[in-house]
């Protein structure tokens, strides 16, 4: 299986992960932002569980992980913003 190397926003040690995990995770996740304009990670956690499910796309391991390191890597890659002015944080595109 192909794996992505994904990148922490801090320069820290990342982990790797299958890329058609990555990618469901990537396209839930924005496809939620894109909805919301702005959502904390709970939010985005829900919104994402319910859009795998109704696409019927199973992630193996813990969601909230996966999704979790999703966002790292967005955020190192500047595809998303996090507002770390407010508690708990709200991410947005």
């Amino acid at each position: 299986m192909e794996k992505v190397q994904l990148i922490h926003p801090e320069g820290k040690k990342a982990i790797s992960m299958d890329k058609n995990k990555y990618d469901a995770l990537k396209s839930a996740f924005i496809e939620c932002l894109e909805a919301k304009k702005a959502a904390t990670f709970d939010e985005l956690l829900t919104c994402v569980k319910g859009g795998l499910e109704s696409k019927k796309t199973e992630i193996k391991g813990v969601l909230q992980w996966n999704l979790f390191w999703v966002s790292l890597d967005l955020e190192a890659r500047q595809e998303l913003k996090k507002d770390k002015t407010v508690s708990p944080y709200v991410y947005s595109l």
